[in-house]
């Protein structure tokens, strides 16, 4: 059947399918998904599709939809039931094929959604075949005529495990009391299987039920009030380090034994700096809001920094591009070559944990060593015109502008290694600040003149994150 263009774009986005279940996303939109991505992928030569889906109540039904849309075009299908998105990654790359994640990551209970791939993790875009695929859906994906495909049951979880154990050395530790927060997501799923074999770590769980309505708080660490809880409970369990994850548990967000954030650029410093030791002059990718210690840290370790707009595409598409050994993002998004390219935040959490257990001080004084900056965290403004609050902007600062770039938005100069990025949200009417300088005085200033010149614009803040 064919369905309205404007409700499948509203849908199928730059980067993935989301949006409200039973509204906007039911079993048969799922269906007509499923088929159209199964016939974009077989005509590439694929044979069958792995999936996998998270906590969420409407994950299983919504999966088994799909899986009877992929069916339908002739392949087979691979579920691995229950999975946290890096999870579905391993399971496209050890078995070479197409995959679909349902989630609807840190959004409420009331989302769902697909972060789909082709085979080797490689991502499925807006401009790698999410357009091919709502071209299909509205059109009404044609019947195949051939053989239905089948449906097997694969659990992948301890080979996932071994995998990520596999990928960082992580002999002769030090014992470390390990504070973890699921956020009742996917986190809860995969840390015993991936932490827990590990004798010199004692886990402190936290909130490892698997519960999609999220009960405790938000799945989203990005938010500072969601870290609050693990923040305690660091403190209270005397615990060395705290992981916190998203409701998928792709991201993952640091917090030392005082309970204070370790901001993401750090942490992609500091694996940067570890995957540079074991091959020296590699590529290291990072995105435009995160600290300019990290290509600092990187040129000083032999190593080659490459900038990239925000957006996972991107960072996938120049680590294909340039062979990169590893990637950070300022929202806690961390790649790896060697996990097919893919994004995992416990593999970036067994670095972290290996650096730290590797040596005596705490995780204090080691991330000392990647923190340069003072930064301001994402600050969101609604506004009505975007540009002409950037226009504005720019003006106030004209006279101390050292450079501008356009590679996502505006990226300003401001010299003594004071800048800040201006950008646009690509689904909402919100202009995306992000600074960074020497002192919190000189981020302040910045952050406050930039906030001025908005607000004479008739526009309002809307929230801050770090």
């Amino acid at each position: 059947m064919s369905r309205s263009a404007a409700a499948v774009h509203h849908v199928i986005k730059a980067y993935d399918v989301r949006g409200l279940v039973g509204e906007e996303i039911d079993e048969g939109f799922v269906a007509d998904v499923g088929a159209a991505f199964a016939r974009m992928v077989r005509d590439e030569g694929a044979r069958q599709v792995t999936i996998g889906y998270d906590m969420r109540a409407s994950s299983p039904t919504l999966a088994a939809a799909f899986a009877d849309g992929v069916t339908s075009q002739g392949l087979d299908v691979v579920r691995i039931g229950l999975a946290s998105t890096d999870q579905l990654y391993f399971a496209s790359g050890m078995l070479d094929c197409p995959g679909a994640m349902f989630t609807a990551s840190h959004n409420p209970a009331a989302y769902n959604g697909i972060k789909l791939c082709r085979a080797g993790a490689k991502p499925v875009g807006k401009d790698t075949g999410l357009t091919t695929i709502s071209d299909d859906v509205i059109a009404g994906v044609p019947t195949f005529d051939g053989p239905p495909g089948s449906i097997t049951d694969r659990d992948v979880l301890a080979d996932y495990g071994e995998f990520l154990r596999s990928l960082v050395d992580l002999s002769g530790l030090r014992p470390l009391r390990v504070a973890v927060d699921a956020g009742n997501g996917m986190a809860g799923h995969t840390t015993p299987a991936v932490l827990g074999p590990l004798s010199s770590l004692e886990l402190l769980p936290l909130y490892f039920e698997l519960d999609g309505t999220f009960p405790n708080h938000e799945a989203n660490p990005l938010n500072p009030d969601n870290l609050v809880d693990l923040q305690n409970h660091v403190i209270a369990t005397g615990a060395d380090i705290g992981l916190a994850f998203d409701g998928d548990a792709d991201r993952c967000f640091v917090v030392d034994e005082s309970g204070h954030p370790i901001s993401p650029s750090a942490v992609t410093a500091l694996v940067a700096a570890r995957e540079l030791n074991r091959e020296i002059g590699a590529t290291v990718i990072h995105n435009l809001i995160t600290s300019r210690a990290v290509p600092e840290l990187v040129i000083e370790r032999g190593g080659t920094p490459v900038r990239s707009r925000v957006g996972h595409s991107y960072i996938k598409g120049l680590m294909a591009e340039t062979g990169a050994i590893f990637g950070g993002e300022h929202s806690a998004h961390y790649y790896f070559r060697d996990f097919w390219g893919a994004d995992s935040g416990m593999l970036a959490a067994l670095h972290v944990l290996a650096a730290l257990g590797e040596q005596r001080r705490p995780l204090s004084e080691l991330m000392a060593d990647y923190q340069r900056y003072e930064a301001s965290g994402e600050i969101n403004f609604t506004v009505v015109d975007a540009h002409a609050c950037v226009d504005s902007v720019l003006k106030s600062f004209s006279d101390r502008i050292k450079s501008i770039d356009h590679l996502d938005g505006v990226t300003v100069d401001l010299g003594d290694g004071n800048w800040f990025n201006l950008r646009t949200s690509n689904t909402e009417p919100l202009l995306r600040l992000n600074v960074e300088g020497r002192s919190t005085e000189d981020v302040d200033e910045v952050v406050g003149q930039v906030a001025a010149e908005i607000a004479a614009q008739t526009t309002a803040p809307a929230e801050t994150q770090t």
